[in-house]
């Protein structure tokens, strides 16, 4: 079973840097493709990031290419994303989320089985 725990969101102003956790308590974490979302008061959920469950192929959208980077600790069943460069357009709640090893990394949020419960970052102008 995957429980997934994130961390690590809070306020920075535009420009600023944040780097997200999110810690698997089970056991099957590297069995597992993980995945970053956001979501905006009144938007839909947004990709954010893929990475594949040995951490060599990653998967990002244009929105926020060149300035987030999502890796991941399998010893430490945790993955990350770092996050420079940050816009106000950036403030939504993240989630991460695990969903079964494809060869292709998926970016639509029904493809992706467990989730966490998130964690607001704002990002201030």
């Amino acid at each position: 079973q995957v429980q997934l725990v994130e961390s690590g969101g809070g306020l920075v102003q535009a420009g600023g840097s944040l780097r997200l956790s999110c810690v698997d308590s089970g056991r099957t974490f590297r069995n597992y493709n993980m995945g970053w979302f956001r979501q905006a008061p009144g938007k839909e959920r947004e990709f954010v990031a893929a990475i594949s469950w040995g951490g060599g192929r990653t998967y990002y959208p244009d929105s926020v290419k060149g300035r987030f980077t999502i890796s991941r600790d399998n010893a430490k069943n945790t993955v990350y994303l770092q996050m420079n460069s940050l816009k106000p357009e950036d403030t939504a709640v993240y989630y991460c989320a695990a969903s079964g090893i494809t060869q292709i990394l998926r970016r639509h949020s029904s493809d992706y089985d467990y989730w966490g419960q998130g964690t607001q970052v704002t990002v201030s102008s």
